[in-house]
């Protein structure tokens, strides 16, 4: 399942609209899923729509409100925050955590999660990573690295905000050259400081702060990111 967003116009509708990447719904299929898009509403009955879910992508989007992290006044910089969207993925995000619900977090997505386990965020990057395809370094013996088979990942990026502080259990599994956390997993516990490697007790989980949507149609090495999750949702 996806989760929409909302976008104040579209050139084919003449309303606003609730819409998803083609490019992420292509990828999704190609694994061998069948993405189907939730409308982002009433983020109580979150959990209940979701039952008839196998697995969750929570994508890219606009800015997730300063606030929701402990920061009372936004930076100049942040755009399209929706107290709608930011409900209904901090629902969904829980749900995935507390049930085990294979969940693959993509750039907004893995900040919603960070949020979601009381990590904070830089609300402005500087330089920013929009517009960039640049290297990351994947951490050995991780779910990415294991997930991609290789060390060494091109990653295509349009995100100025990045995880400053990350939240309880997540730890990172990939770097940018400047040290931006490009990749985040769930640990066992609290005290253990490697990455499982695998599925952790709250199921199967992995955030990355890139787009692997974007390149997935040509890079072998992205579009395993979305096979791996169709493989967790199957099992």
């Amino acid at each position: 399942m996806i989760p929409s967003r909302f976008a104040a116009t579209t050139s084919a509708l003449r309303y606003a609209a609730v819409v998803t990447a083609r490019a992420l719904a292509d990828a999704v299929y190609r694994a061998g899923g069948e993405p189907f898009l939730m409308h982002p509403v009433d983020a109580g009955e979150a959990a209940a729509r979701l039952a008839v879910a196998d697995g969750l992508l929570l994508p890219g989007g606009g800015d997730i409100a300063p606030s929701a992290y402990g920061e009372s006044l936004p930076h100049d910089t942040v755009y399209d925050v929706d107290a709608e969207q930011d409900a209904f993925d901090f629902a969904a995000a829980r749900h995935a955590l507390d049930t085990g619900l294979p969940t693959l977090a993509i750039c907004r997505g893995l900040q919603v999660v960070n949020v979601v386990l009381g990590g904070r965020l830089n609300q402005h990057m500087e330089p920013d990573h929009r517009h960039v395809v640049h290297p990351v370094r994947v951490r050995p013996g991780s779910l990415l690295a294991e997930v991609a088979g290789t060390e060494k990942v091109a990653a295509s990026c349009y995100h100025h905000q990045c995880a400053s502080t990350l939240g309880d259990g997540l730890v990172a599994t990939a770097y940018a050259e400047d040290g931006t956390v490009e990749a985040a997993e769930l640990r066992l516990s609290n005290e253990q400081a490697e990455p499982t490697g695998s599925a952790g007790p709250y199921g199967w989980f992995l955030g990355v702060q890139w787009h692997p949507e974007d390149t997935a149609a040509t890079d072998p090495v992205n579009q395993r990111i979305f096979d791996a999750l169709v493989a967790a949702a199957r099992g």
